[in-house]
């Protein structure tokens, strides 16, 4: 039977100046799928913020799919034509609970392969008060079909400090 092995390819912590982008570069073509396994806050006057995402610095045709609990509502939206992903309200801001940091998985099926790239992202942000982003499912889609040897998330407001994000690539064996 076959089995799914992890493999760290390579961690990001901000240091104490934040950083406007966490990326992901050189991602080699030798694994079935990758993971970025993320816990971030923004530096966004906010209880949660919006992350951006491209891939292979390509600014074109990218496609969202969200569902959404936020603030006690439940919302879904779809938008399509986009230059980078949009994952709604998945990253904590300054003025959710004091240090405490989202958790957010994004996950990319054969990421080498000649087709579009799907993926998906499950996001929790907690916040210790009436508001707040209980979670994120999102979908998305990048037209491109050359592999992925990039990956570049890109908020509207920086990483703080002890944000951190792991990319593993996944072999089937």
């Amino acid at each position: 039977m076959a089995s799914n092995t992890f493999t760290k390819i390579a961690t990001v912590t901000v240091g104490s100046g934040g950083a406007s982008s966490i990326d992901f570069s050189s991602i080699p073509a030798t694994y079935t799928d990758l993971v970025v396994k993320m816990s971030a806050r923004l530096n966004v006057s906010g209880d949660y913020d919006t992350i951006r995402m491209t891939v292979n610095s390509a600014s074109s045709t990218y496609t969202n799919l969200l569902l959404y609990n936020a603030d006690n509502a439940v919302g879904s939206t779809a938008v399509s034509g986009q230059a980078q992903l949009r994952w709604l309200n998945s990253v904590n801001g300054t003025t959710s609970t004091a240090n405490s940091f989202n958790n957010w998985e994004l996950y990319i099926p054969n990421y080498a392969g000649s087709n579009q790239k799907s993926m998906s992202v499950d996001a929790v942000t907690e916040n210790n008060a009436t508001t707040g982003q209980a979670n994120t499912l999102a979908a998305g889609l990048w037209s491109g079909t050359s592999a992925i040897t990039d990956i570049s998330f890109n908020p509207a407001y920086s990483f703080l400090q002890y944000s951190t994000a792991t990319l593993y690539g996944i072999k089937n064996s």
